[in-house]
This record gives C-alpha cells, structure tokens and sequence, in this order.
C-alpha cells in the first residue's frame, strides 16, 4: 500500500458502513487521518474502533445544517484544514412511478442533493490548496432503473454539482469528481428489499453486469484513494464508473 496521503486530513461523511467505511479504511492505509459520519452512535462508535487511532467519529445527519456545522468546528479545533473530502453520505428507497409520496421525495433529496451541497459549501473555509473534493453519484444517474427514479434524479444532481463547481471554484485549486458505483454488495443496497427477497435483488443486478459479478467496496474504494492523492492533481469536473462495465 502506498502512502500518498500520508499525513493529510481528510473527512468521509456516511463512513461507518459500506463504501463509506471502505474509503475511511482506504485512506487509513495510505496514511491519512480520517473523520467518518454516521447518524447512529452505536454504528459510529463500532467504526471507529475498527479503524483505530487515525480515525475520529462525529455524530451527524448530513441533511441537518447544524450537524454539518458541528462537524467542521471538531475538525477545525482538531486538524485546522481537510485536504479531502468525500460526500458520501446518501442513501434511497424504491417507489414506482404512481406510488412516490411526498415523504419519500422530500427524504431522498434532503439526504442525496441538500446533504452533499451543504456538506461541500460548508467546508470550503477548511478546504486547503490542492485539496481533493469526492461526490458519490451512482452508476443510476445516466442509466435509471424502475422504482427508482427519485434516487435517480439525486444522483444526476450530483454529477452537475461538480461540474458547475468547478467554474465557481475556477482558480482555487480545488478539484471536484465524482465517483459512480454500479451495484456493490454493502448493508444500503440489501437493505433496499425485504431479507426473503434480497438474494433475488442480488442477482438481477448481477445478471447486469459484464464482469458477472457485483463489486465490492474495497475496489470502490481504490478509485476513490487515486482521486483523493497528486496523482489525479489535473483531474477535475469527471465523473468515474466503478460498475464492471454497466452501461446501456
């Protein structure tokens, strides 16, 4: 394992499971302190003593303003600036077209859209020069799916937030991409279906994928260490498909 980012500080909101978690222990290895997110303290906790001493938890929702304030003022007394950020925290439900409640709209949106501008504009007062800036989008915003156009459109709103952030930011060298998971194999995308019909939710996704299979978060997480380190210092406004080749 390298250690590009030795000595960076970096904040990965959504991080006590999933792909989240497979960022936090990603960065870890290339030798960054992490500050991880989660709404459930017990979760939080858990994570945190798995990753050890180079990782700090802070309890927070992202869709909650004040959360998100608390969160850069404990990284601000204890670190003084982040070099990166991952947007990560999200999450969705299925809900045909015909059977979308105002409830499951305003709940996706406040979470996917209003979480990840919040928790960007937020920390731009901590953001240093050449800090790397991570969306997590999904592989659903250019394809869609049934049942699942709300967490669609979500996603889709991310890709453009980078892209028009980077002209707001335009000579602050602050880079901003996107990552696009197709379908991984973590506790979100299970929990999408009842426990009887997960397995069946496994497989029709699987049978999507070229590669014959459904990634895993470590290899997202791969990604997102290149996007975060020097090596991607000329890449900005992208947006990366990490899906075994899922496309229309």
């Amino acid at each position: 394992m390298s250690a590009q980012l030795k000595d960076k500080v970096a904040v990965v909101t959504g991080g006590t499971t999933g792909i989240g978690l497979g960022i936090a222990r990603q960065f870890i290895a290339e030798g960054a302190f992490v500050f991880i997110t989660g709404r459930r303290q017990a979760e939080l906790e858990a994570a945190v003593a798995e990753l050890g001493p180079q990782a700090q938890g802070v309890q927070a929702d992202a869709s909650n303003l004040a959360d998100l304030d608390r969160l850069y003022e404990t990284v601000k007394a204890a670190k003084g600036h982040i070099d990166v950020l991952v947007a990560n925290a999200g999450g969705g439900e299925f809900a045909p077209l015909g059977q979308i409640t105002e409830a499951h709209y305003d709940k996706t949106f406040a979470t996917n859209v209003k979480g990840t501008l919040f928790t960007v504009q937020k920390a731009l007062p901590l953001l240093s020069k050449g800090s790397s800036v991570i969306l997590t989008g999904s592989t659903t915003s250019v394809l869609g799916g049934p049942a699942f156009s709300v967490y669609s459109a979500t996603k889709a709103a991310i890709r453009n937030f980078a892209r028009s952030w980077i002209q707001d930011l335009k000579g602050e060298d602050i880079r901003i991409n996107v990552l696009s998971p197709g379908p991984v194999k973590t506790p979100g995308l299970l929990g999408l279906a009842p426990a009887s019909e997960q397995q069946g939710l496994l497989d029709m996704l699987t049978a999507q994928v070229p590669l014959g299979r459904m990634g895993t978060a470590r290899e997202v997480a791969e990604m997102v260490g290149f996007l975060a380190g020097d090596g991607a210092g000329y890449v900005t406004g992208q947006v990366f498909h990490v899906n075994g080749g899922l496309y229309i």
